[in-house]
């Protein structure tokens, strides 16, 4: 089982989730994780099911793109994208706050 700690609302991760995991941890069938992955939208892409080991990102990102996918019937694409941009804003506002604006 994967162990996190949190520091300012970051997860730290001490540990990596295994497939099962991450779709178990999400609430959602390992093939849900598998179609996103093989299609770029989740992971690295990595086509070795046996070698995907998944972080608290990792778990964070598929957590979003599910609720995307579930409350707003997004395609799989839409709810990536939409990810994406949500985390650019997350990095942006980070880079702000360091530079003390």
């Amino acid at each position: 089982m994967v162990r996190c700690t949190t520091t300012s609302g970051d997860l730290i991760d001490e540990a990596t989730l295994t497939l099962d995991e991450l779709a178990r941890a999400c609430s959602v069938e390992t093939d849900w994780v598998i179609e996103r992955i093989e299609s770029g939208l989740l992971a690295d892409g990595s086509p070795y099911v046996a070698s995907w080991r998944f972080t608290s990102q990792d778990l964070t990102r598929a957590r979003r793109m599910y609720q995307l996918e579930r409350d707003f019937e997004a395609a799989p694409e839409l709810a990536a994208l939409t990810t994406d941009l949500i985390e650019e804003n997350q990095r942006l506002k980070d880079r702000l706050r360091a530079a003390g604006l």
